[in-house]
């Protein structure tokens, strides 16, 4: 009994051991093959000067593309015709569709954002609470790199399905801070003294005026609502400029900048001091 059980083994092992280092050393080749046709078709889309956005999610589309078919192609090798895969797709059509149907989600809103572009490869933008800039648009996914260096990848149907805040889609941007000064100061003086900060910054647009507002008498500043325009790729240049230059400014004009404090008003006999 035992020495038929090796036999059938030894027949098992003979007939789909080559096979399957054959079905090995093709997938790995495959891949190499389907890496370097990627390469090819990225210098094409960039001799092409094809949109980026579309160059990009046209080519991941094309390397998954390439992989399930390199996949059909080698269970070819185990005697697996394509035919079975048809069987097989149509018999579990209705539980894939199910089990992708976030996949497929994401694939039909990547064709949404390629074709309405709300934004493109290169925009600074607000996606689901992540500022940053878009550094890949594929067909599941949308990838943004955020200022402090953080790599988020976001599906692409919770894009679609939420609001989009593409920061520099219009080329230039407002920068809006709020400045707190004390009631003693004047107001013309504190104003000159933020427009001059201002004038100064060299990312801050000549063309459109900066506000310079009072905008609250809060309980224990005056508020000024300040408002330079600039390019969207400076904008946290400005916005980090303006909040530490204005200080430096108010210090050397004695400009007081209000902070949580508390006095107290003792009434009756004066306190003493006990020791013992």
């Amino acid at each position: 009994m035992e020495s038929i059980n090796l036999s059938g083994l030894m027949d098992i092992l003979v007939e789909y051991v080559p096979k399957m280092a054959l079905a090995l050393i093709g997938f790995y080749i495959g891949l190499k093959l389907i890496a370097r046709l990627n390469q090819m078709l990225e210098q094409v889309i960039a001799a092409k000067n094809i949109d980026e956005t579309i160059g990009s999610f046209f080519g991941s589309f094309v390397n998954i593309a390439l992989k399930i078919l390199l996949i059909m192609t080698l269970a070819g090798i185990f005697g697996i015709q394509a035919t079975f895969f048809v069987t097989i797709l149509a018999t579990m059509s209705f539980a894939v569709g199910m089990a992708l149907q976030g996949s497929l989600g994401n694939f039909a809103s990547g064709i949404i954002i390629l074709i309405f572009k709300p934004y493109k490869i290169g925009d600074l933008v607000k996606l689901q609470d992540h500022i940053g800039e878009v550094m890949d648009i594929q067909i599941f996914n949308t990838i943004i790199l955020t200022q402090d260096n953080r790599r988020i990848v976001i599906p692409n149907s919770i894009i679609t399905s939420s609001p989009i805040e593409n920061i520099s889609g219009q080329g230039m941007i407002r920068v809006d801070l709020t400045v707190g000064v004390s009631y003693d100061d004047d107001i013309d003086h504190v104003r000159s003294v933020i427009q001059r900060v201002a004038d100064n910054c060299a990312h801050i647009s000549k063309e459109k005026p900066v506000d310079i507002l009072v905008s609250e008498l809060a309980d224990s500043s005056v508020n000024f609502a300040v408002r330079p325009w600039c390019k969207s790729q400076h904008y946290w240049d400005v916005n980090f400029y303006m909040i530490e230059n204005i200080k430096k400014a108010f210090d050397q004009e004695s400009i007081n900048i209000p902070f949580p404090q508390m006095e107290m008003h003792v009434k009756g006999s004066p306190v003493r001091a006990f020791q013992n």
